[in-house]
C-alpha cells in the first residue's frame, strides 16, 4: 500500500510518499503527478521517500519520469539511497550511450558510408574497494556490571555513656585506631566523687550489717534460756537481712559509680580508621552526642544492586552457560574499576544476596567483600563491579563498525563469494569489547564489509580487501 500526501507552498510542492511504490500503486502516483504537477508553477519540487520500504522496476521507471520533470528527491534509508544512486548511474550511462551515438554519427558522416570504422566504447567503472573481514565463530564469555558502593565491614558510631565535659582527644583524625584504644576522655572528676560517696555508704552498710549479726548472735542463746522474748530475736533477725540487702545495694552502687568512672574514657571497639571527630575538647557531650566514626576497612564491603531478571537468569543454574549464583555464590569472582578507571587489582567475593527485591527499584541488593590490606578504598567510594554471568558457545562475532542501525534495525553489508554486495538484516546480542555478537542473520565463513560499507551497492561487483582496523580478535 502506498499513501501519498502533496503539500503545495509558494516557493515548492512537496509529495511525502508512505509505503511501497510497486504495482497499482505507481499507476496511481502517475495519475496523480499529471493531474496535480505543474512544471510552469515556478516552484521546487520534492519527492520525500524517507518513508518508502520497498521500489520495484516499476518504481523505479516512474522516478526516472518525475527526475526528468525536475523532481528532487530527499531519502535518509540506505535502500532508498541505494535506488536513487541506482537511478542516477543508469541516467548517467543513458547520456553517455546518447552522446557517444551523436559522436559516431558525425564520425561516419565525415569519413563517408563506404569506410567502416570501429568505435572503441568507454572502459567499464572500476568496482569500489572496501574493506572486509571474516566472521569470527568462538566462545565468548559473558560479564555483568553494575555500579557499587563501597561501605565498611563495621561502621561503628563513638557516643560515650556518660555526661561531661569532654578534655581530651586521644587519636589522630583519619588515622588507623586499636580495639581498646582511648579515643576521647571526660572530665572524671564528678565521676570520681560519685564513686567515693557510693564507698562511704557501702562501708556504713557493711558496719550496720556487723551490729546486726552481733545481736543476733547474742539473742539466740538468751531466748532459748527464755531470758529475753522471742519477739527480741525475730525483730534482731529481720534487722540482719535488711542489713545485708543494704550492702548488696551499695555495692552495686559503689559498681555502677566505677563503670562510670571508666566510661569517662571513650574506648574504640573495633579495629579500624577514625573519622573526623564531631565535637571539640571543651564541650558538653551525652550519651546521644556522636564524637566520631570507626569503620573497618580490611576487608571492606561493596553493596551493589542487579535487576530481578539478572538475578532471576543467574540464579538458574540449569540453562547452558549459566553461572550459578545461588549455591556457589562465594566463588565468583568479583572484580572492581575504580572512579578513574583503573582496575583494582585484588578481586572479591560474593557475601549474600539481600533477603528481598526492592520493589520500588525492581532490584536485589548484592553484597561482596573485597581485600583491602592497604587500606586504599575507603567508604562511600563509587565502584564499578564486574563478575561472570555466562557464555555463549559459537558466537558469531562482527566488528562493530560492521553493524549500522536503521530505523530500530540492524543491518550489515556482506560479500559473496562472487564479490557482489548483499544488504542483510541482522539481530544482535551483546557487545564484547569492539565486537558484535550477531544472533540471526549471518553464516560462519561469511565477510562483512566494515569499511566503505556506503560504496557497496545492492547486488554490484565490489574489489575487497582485508581490513585494516585493531578491532580484537
Amino acid at each position: 500500500m502506498l499513501k501519498i500526501s502533496l503539500n503545495k507552498m509558494p516557493t515548492e510542492e512537496r509529495w511525502i510518499l508512505h509505503g511501497r511504490l510497486a504495482g497499482p500503486w505507481v499507476h496511481e502516483l502517475r495519475t496523480r503527478w499529471k493531474v496535480n504537477h505543474r512544471t510552469d508553477a515556478g516552484r521546487a519540487c520534492i519527492v520525500d521517500l524517507n518513508e518508502v520500504t520497498f521500489i520495484d522496476k516499476s518504481g523505479e521507471r516512474l522516478l526516472r519520469m518525475l527526475a526528468r520533470d525536475a523532481a528532487q528527491f530527499t531519502a535518509s534509508g540506505i535502500y532508498t539511497k541505494h535506488v536513487i544512486e541506482h537511478l542516477d548511474v543508469r541516467r548517467e550511462r543513458r547520456l553517455s550511450n546518447q552522446l557517444g551515438c551523436v559522436i559516431g554519427l558525425v564520425l561516419v558522416a565525415t569519413l563517408g558510408s563506404g569506410c567502416e570504422r570501429r568505435v572503441a566504447s568507454a572502459p567499464a567503472p572500476r568496482p569500489p574497494t572496501v574493506e572486509v573481514t571474516p566472521i569470527i565463530q568462538k566462545d565468548v564469555p559473558l560479564e555483568g556490571e553494575w555500579v557499587g558502593t563501597l561501605e565498611g565491614y563495621v561502621n561503628a558510631q563513638i557516643q560515650p555513656h556518660v555526661s561531661g565535659y569532654l578534655i581530651r582527644q586521644n587519636y589522630q583524625e583519619g588515622g588507623l585506631v586499636r580495639k581498646g584504644q582511648v579515643l576521647f576522655e571526660i572530665d572524671p572528676r564528678p565521676f570520681q566523687a560519685a564513686l567515693d560517696q557510693a564507698k562511704g555508704q557501702l562501708a556504713q552498710a557493711e558496719a550496720q550489717m556487723a551490729n546486726a549479726e552481733l545481736n543476733v548472735k547474742r539473742d539466740v542463746p538468751e531466748a532459748e534460756a527464755h531470758a529475753i522474748p522471742q519477739a527480741q530475736l525475730d525483730n534482731d533477725t529481720q534487722a540482719l537481712i535488711g542489713a545485708k540487702a543494704a550492702v548488696e545495694a551499695d555495692q552495686a552502687a559503689v559498681e555502677q559509680a566505677e563503670l562510670n568512672l571508666g566510661y569517662t574514657k571513650v574506648l574504640s571497639l573495633i579495629d579500624g580508621i577514625a573519622g573526623i571527630n564531631t565535637v571539640q575538647v571543651g564541650n558538653l557531650v551525652g550519651p546521644s552526642t556522636v564524637l566520631t566514626a570507626v569503620s573497618q576497612v580490611s576487608p571492606i564491603k561493596v553493596y551493589f544492586p542487579i535487576s530481578e531478571q539478572e538475578y532471576l537468569r543467574m540464579a538458574d543454574s540449569g540453562g547452558p552457560g549459566s553461572v550459578d549464583w545461588l549455591t556457589h555464590a562465594s566463588q565468583i569472582p568479583l572484580h572492581l574499576t575504580l572512579a578513574d578507571g583503573s582496575a583494582y587489582p585484588h578481586p572479591g567475593r560474593i557475601i549474600f544476596a539481600d533477603r528481598q527485591v526492592n520493589a520500588q527499584t525492581g532490584t536485589i541488593q548484592v553484597v561482596g567483600e573485597f581485600a583491602n590490606a592497604r587500606n586504599l578504598l575507603r567508604p562511600g567510594q563509587y565502584a564499578r563491579i564486574q563478575a561472570p554471568t555466562g557464555s555463549i558457545t559459537g558466537a558469531l562475532l562482527v566488528p562493530q563498525a560492521a553493524v549500522s542501525q536503521q530505523q530500530g534495525t540492524y543491518q550489515v553489508t556482506v560479500i559473496g563469494s562472487d564479490n557482489r554486495a548483499q544488504l542483510r538484516t541482522v539481530e544482535v546480542g551483546p557487545r564484547v569489547g569492539t565486537l558484535w555478537v550477531i544472533t540471526s542473520g549471518l553464516k560462519p565463513g561469511e565477510r562483512v564489509v566494515v569499511a566503505g560499507a556506503e560504496k557497496a551497492k545492492e547486488g554490484e561487483l565490489v574489489n575487497p580487501t582485508p581490513y585494516k582496523g585493531t578491532e580484537e580478535r
